[in-house]
């Protein structure tokens, strides 16, 4: 035990201005991944992107950042990072797998919000289902139909099918 603690304290005393500097390199890069992503955000909704999409690529941004600092600091440590890198893309493999038909949904969604096709309040006519657009959220469209009814339609659905907008004149 002594041994342990005695190997912890000549590590530190030999290294410890080494990990002041790094940490406050890891707290920067957190910092600048915070502020990137804000960037990003008010870029894009000051561009007319739909707020969902921009507060989800923002997020990408801070994430990848954060993901990008950790890993150097962890390395700047002398922790060797390619089993973490390893493990990752094989946890992201899996994940992808598993939601395979959620992560269809999820960039029809996108491409629904970037390319509006549609917009609220449009009639639309799309999978059989003839409804006025209540809410276009990143997984699903709601209409709601002549007889009152909410539909709920997974967005790959409606990216994969004909639809047809009524103008407006």
């Amino acid at each position: 035990m002594y041994n342990i603690i005695d190997s912890i304290k000549t590590y530190l005393l030999s290294n410890g201005m080494e990990i002041v500097i790094d940490l406050l390199i890891l707290v920067i890069g957190i910092w600048v991944a915070k502020v990137a992503s804000n960037i990003t955000k008010k870029a894009m909704i000051r561009s007319k992107v739909n707020q969902t999409l921009a507060l989800f690529v923002g997020n990408v941004v801070y994430y990848a950042i954060v993901i990008f600092v950790v890993l150097s600091f962890l390395e700047r440590l002398g922790i060797k990072t390619t089993s973490f890198l390893a493990l990752i893309g094989a946890a992201g493999l899996a994940i992808a797998l598993a939601l395979q038909g959620s992560l269809a949904n999820f960039a029809a969604g996108l491409m629904i919000i970037m390319f509006r096709p549609f917009e609220l309040g449009d009639k639309i006519e799309t999978v059989g289902v003839s409804g006025v657009v209540e809410e276009i959220q990143i997984f699903s469209t709601v209409l709601i139909t002549a007889d009152h009814k909410r539909k709920i339609i997974p967005n790959s659905k409606i990216t994969g099918d004909v639809i047809s907008v009524e103008i407006k004149h």
